[in-house]
């Protein structure tokens, strides 16, 4: 099936006389005829035993991202964050360190810079758009992964996916790749040689701003017994001496995030959640084609508006990510536009409050036109050198075309600038 079939069919199949909707199972626990049933399942987890592990209703959703993404399982979550934060703990101890970009999502810098840190875990940033010899360098020989956004969240750079798998499998360490702008329906990081995949479903993914979740795709393509990750290939003794790569075979990732980190962090979506969630991707793909041609146009009327001194777009001629874009993403590059307006702070909080039709506030990729200020929000946390690398500027705006009318955005924007001086 192509995607456009996957998003309506993949992952749920009504049986004769059955629901033709994926329903809704709202229960935390699911019953077996016999002790030794449920023993077995502690050995190899092929049924549902306690929604804090799984629930059918997520699990038609998780088949369904997981044939999106071409990987061989996935595992959602309560949020991004939490996607992003399992999918390098499943990898990482204390004592241990990875590599990530610094042109990152504000809150997974803090994740990474301060949090992580203090469980012992060191996060080694570099420039996306340094040399790959710079980046050799970064390596140590307890580095254990390589982290990166399809689309930078609000830079707007791409990340060379194809290049940085090459690099981290040269190190023997698996490439991570945050899909969350870009969606399944516009890249396909594996594709690339990326091995795993995370998202914030609360995005594109759900598109209407619903509810919060996130997701981790497995590849199933890297190879864990290479030496550098003996908790894959040794007995874990917190469940019962299993060994995943032996028992689960290319699935050994996905199925260990589960039965060690799910387990013990309960970061597990809703029935009634991941319901929604299936909702939003079952639109995905003709969502994505208008939120891509409302971008365009919008970071085509921004660039040539005198007001702005900058216009962050992979979509649009020049812009120094153009090249890539055309090779990661070249059915579109989101609705997400970055611009920097004259001025500075001041002038972009004008321009903002003066927005009628858009909304101001802490969301972006929603179907309904919003705009954040990150330098005060999203990425407040940040020191001004961490601002820097992040391509941030205090006249920054990040502007998430929704799926309203065009002329109706770009009369709103005109509006806006009226105001300012």
């Amino acid at each position: 099936m192509r995607d456009e079939t996957k998003c309506l069919h993949a992952g749920y199949t009504p049986e004769n006389g059955g629901p033709g909707v994926m329903p809704i199972c709202q229960s935390t626990t699911y019953r077996f005829d016999s002790t030794e049933r449920i023993g077995d399942l502690f050995n190899m987890p092929t049924a549902h035993m306690y929604s804090r592990f799984s629930n059918p209703t997520v699990d038609a959703v998780e088949k369904k991202i997981a044939e999106l993404e071409g990987g061989v399982g996935a595992m959602c979550t309560s949020s991004g964050q939490a996607a992003s934060l399992l999918s390098i703990l499943n990898l990482c101890s204390a004592g241990d360190s990875f590599i990530s970009t610094s042109t990152i999502y504000g809150g997974t810098v803090n994740l990474f810079a301060v949090t992580l840190k203090r469980f012992g875990i060191e996060c080694i940033f570099v420039d996306a758009d340094a040399s790959s010899e710079e980046i050799q360098k970064a390596f140590k020989p307890n580095t254990k992964a390589v982290f990166g956004e399809t689309l930078a969240n609000p830079a707007l750079a791409v990340f060379d996916i194809e290049r940085f798998a090459k690099i981290a499998h040269q190190n023997h360490v698996p490439l991570i790749v945050d899909n969350t702008f870009a969606t399944p329906y516009l890249c396909k990081p594996f594709n690339f040689g990326a091995d795993i995949v995370v998202h914030s479903t609360s995005k594109y993914m759900d598109g209407h701003a619903l509810q919060c979740g996130g997701v981790i795709v497995d590849s199933g393509n890297f190879d864990w017994t290479n030496g550098k990750f003996p908790e894959f290939t040794e007995p874990d003794e917190s469940y019962h001496g299993v060994v995943y790569t032996r028992e689960f075979g290319k699935a050994a990732y996905i199925i260990k995030a589960r039965m060690q980190l799910m387990r013990d962090f309960g970061c597990y979506p809703s029935a009634n959640s991941g319901f929604l969630l299936n909702l939003g991707l079952e639109t995905l793909p003709v969502r994505m084609r208008q939120y891509c041609e409302n971008g365009l146009k919008i970071a085509e009327f921004f660039s040539a508006n005198e007001h702005f001194e900058r216009v962050d777009y992979p979509g649009l001629k020049g812009d120094r990510y153009y090249d890539l874009a055309q090779k990661y993403l070249p059915m579109g590059q989101s609705g997400v536009v970055s611009i920097t307006i004259k001025g500075g702070r001041e002038q972009a909080v004008k321009f903002m409050d003066g927005l009628k039709l858009a909304c101001n506030e802490v969301h972006v990729a929603d179907i309904r036109t919003c705009v954040l200020h990150p330098a005060s929000a999203t990425h407040r946390q940040l020191t001004d050198e961490q601002l820097v690398a992040a391509g941030i500027n205090p006249g920054m705006i990040r502007f998430s075309v929704g799926l309203e009318n065009i002329q109706d955005i770009i009369e709103d924007i005109e509006q806006s600038l009226k105001n300012l001086s």
